[in-house]
């Protein structure tokens, strides 16, 4: 399997130098011939990438130590079913993995691209297919998966424990694809710019393939927050580690480029800035892997054995100097077609929304580099920890949410007062009323009560355009739910917008929650004894361990009252590696739309109270954190409405829509366009 590996790596350079080439020169010197053979040998990269991806996984598979990467992240007596994603799992693999993924990707954009993209088509090609290049390159020079161990090994040292969870088979994956998919987009606008079409041509290209990018790098970015709410046992979801942060400034520059491109559609305006954010989310995915792949921030997340960050600092750099020398080589050819009209537009709001947007990029990137600024200036590192992000960015992600609520109901060019009062006028009386009843009821914590008055206000924003669109279907004899479906279905990409900033506040409202209403407690506790935090009741029953080839495995039996009722029995556990000199914990939640009860087990002891590992003797008390989490729930609930509303935007009209005459029609109004701030 070495050998084939190797020799397909070899290959994947080979075919993307030459794709490279050809598409450039074909298209510059008019031979169609090389163009098409250029784009089949795009294909071919597809097929030799699966071949070096079965490869690999056949040496998992067959437990083959012989190679260093299958040594190092495997094992005979790890969880068999892990052997399927080890291959991500290092440095090496997941290299592997982006250069697969952006080839299956490529090669579904270039299929699906329509002719009348046939002369950009080629620069687009020659883009991907030279990343391509890149990671083939630290593949087969620096970065081989396939390199011969040089000593015998009889077993593997096996998966890192934090690794071995269910997330693994979709956070990696989800985030990896996200962050290398950005340049789908990117290549479609800037293989147009670089082929002269400076309009509109690249612009649904780009918007569509931004979308489907932005929903994928989304969903990575939850799914790693629940892995880390499980697994790291401190309870929480989300510490502004650097490699979060990594993934989330692309993130957030791609949903910059998503609300500000309906404004390039719509009105014509906007369109160097487009060109600007995807080259910022574009250059962010770059510095992304930089950090990743042995930057000099340090982080849990990353590869820190590795040696590549020079390598894709490299990359970063000449992807920022492309990206700048297009832009200012068709600098004149970007211009508007007309000017920003009033403050109180829908324009002005898109506006208003990118500079928030990009205020919390910058304010994330800052805390990225502080420590290395830190360390040049002062000879000393300075952490910058979650409380800077959060009393940073916390106001500016809570007037973003605001904003949701104000922007789509604003006109176009301009807005006058009878329109604002119209639309704004009841989510602000739902708002205070619900500030004032919170007060009521005993809640307190001032901010907290605002900002989530505010997640009724965008709320009842959206439902009185829902139920003011559906009643007008009902005046014209449909039922409510026939006329709301009608109403969703004229215009899919606006309502499924609206589904996806319901998904954001159902988030929000579970970030409030955690982060204000929150209790934790540390305790211990003897077998039989029990515990009481707020109106619950735990009781440590028994314990049980179990000694396996790779961990020492221990867990607690804790039954859980509340208000004097039994909920039932969780089961938080604790496994030493000994192979890692580690130790792994899984908490045992008990969750409800009201609140999670959060169990971690962070030391077993006897008697005499020291510590006891699995096997090591009876234990008589164990150490317990205990948190309740109020609203936690709804931050995973989040996730499947952000799909289902990215699924509904981008779900192709009905055929009757789309006959020749409708789209004429529909075209100068661009109300096919996705309109997620809309």
């Amino acid at each position: 399997m070495a050998e084939l590996g190797q020799l397909t790596l070899m290959l994947g350079l080979a075919l993307t130098v030459y794709a490279t080439l050809g598409s450039v020169l074909g298209a510059r010197k008019g031979i169609p011939e090389l163009v098409v053979s250029a784009r089949n040998a795009t294909y071919l990269i597809t097929v030799v990438g699966f071949a070096t991806a079965i490869a690999l996984i056949v040496a998992f598979v067959t437990n083959d130590f012989s190679i260093e990467f299958v040594y190092s992240h495997s094992s005979t007596v790890m969880n068999r079913a892990f052997l399927w994603v080890a291959f991500f799992s290092g440095n090496e693999g997941s290299l592997l993995f982006i250069v697969l993924t952006l080839s299956i990707m490529t090669s579904v954009a270039l299929f699906l691209s329509p002719h009348s993209f046939a002369d950009a088509l080629p620069y687009t090609t020659a883009i991907l297919t030279g990343i391509m290049g890149f990671f083939y390159f630290v593949l087969v020079f620096f970065a081989s998966p396939f390199d011969s161990l040089d000593f015998t090994a009889v077993e593997g040292l096996g998966i890192n424990p934090l690794l071995t969870h269910p997330g693994m088979f979709i956070h990696p994956p989800l985030q990896m694809t996200g962050l290398v998919g950005i340049a789908i987009p990117f290549a479609f606008a800037f293989g147009s710019l670089i082929a002269g079409k400076t309009r509109d041509e690249w612009l649904d290209l780009a918007r569509v393939s931004a979308i489907i990018i932005w929903a994928v790098l989304g969903s990575g970015i939850l799914v790693g927050a629940w892995w880390a709410y499980t697994i790291l046992g401190w309870g929480g979801y989300w510490g502004w580690d650097p490699i979060e942060n990594v993934a989330f400034m692309p993130w957030l520059a791609l949903t910059t480029f998503i609300h500000s491109v309906m404004v390039q559609k719509r009105r014509g305006m906007f369109r160097m800035w487009n060109v600007v954010l995807l080259s910022v989310a574009f250059v962010l995915a770059q510095f992304g892997m930089f950090i990743n792949r042995g930057g000099p921030v340090v982080s849990v997340h990353s590869f820190g054995a590795s040696t590549l960050g020079v390598i894709f600092l490299g990359f970063m750099l000449f992807s920022l100097a492309f990206a700048l020398f297009v832009f200012f080589w068709r600098f004149n050819d970007l211009k508007s077609d007309r000017p920003l009209e009033s403050f109180l537009s829908r324009e002005a709001s898109f506006l208003l929304n990118n500079f928030l947007l990009l205020g919390i990029v910058g304010v994330t990137l800052w805390g990225v580099l502080f420590p290395l600024a830190s360390e040049f200036a002062q000879a000393e590192t300075v952490t910058v920890s979650a409380p800077y992000f959060n009393r940073i960015n916390g106001p500016m992600l809570l007037a973003l949410v605001l904003l949701m609520g104000v922007g789509p109901v604003l006109p176009w060019r301009r807005a006058n007062q009878a329109s604002l009062k119209r639309w704004l006028l009841l989510p602000a009386i739902f708002a205070i009323g619900a500030f004032v009843g919170m007060i009521a009821s005993g809640l307190e914590r001032p901010i907290a009560l605002f900002a989530f008055s505010v997640l009724v206000f965008v709320a009842t924003s959206i439902g009185q355009e829902w139920y003011r669109g559906t009643m007008a279907r009902r005046r014209s004899g449909d039922n409510f739910v026939i006329g709301f479906w009608k109403l969703v279905n004229g215009n899919r990409p606006r309502h499924g917008g609206y589904v996806v900033h319901l998904s954001i506040l159902v988030l929000a409202f579970g970030v409030i929650g955690t982060q204000f209403y929150s209790q934790r407690e540390d305790t211990v506790l003897n077998l039989g004894e029990s515990f009481e935090i707020d109106n619950y009741r735990i009781e440590f029953a028994s314990h049980e361990d179990e000694p396996r080839a790779d961990r020492l495995a221990q867990w607690a039996n804790i039954n859980v009252y509340k208000d004097g009722d039994y909920v039932g029995l969780l089961q938080p556990w604790s496994a030493f590696y000994p192979g890692f000199n580690q130790v792994s914990v899984r908490a045992g939640i008990s969750t409800g739309p009201i609140e999670d009860l959060y169990i971690i087990p962070t030391d077993f002891l006897d008697a005499r109270g020291e510590g006891v590992t699995a096997g090591g003797g009876p234990v008589t008390r164990a150490i317990f954190r205990v948190s309740i989490n109020p609203l936690a729930w709804w931050l995973w609930i989040s996730g499947p409405i952000f799909i289902l509303g990215t699924v509904i935007a981008l779900w192709p009209q009905p055929a009757v829509e789309l006959s020749p005459a409708r789209i004429r029609r529909r075209r100068p109004t661009g109300s096919t366009a996705f309109q997620a701030g809309d």
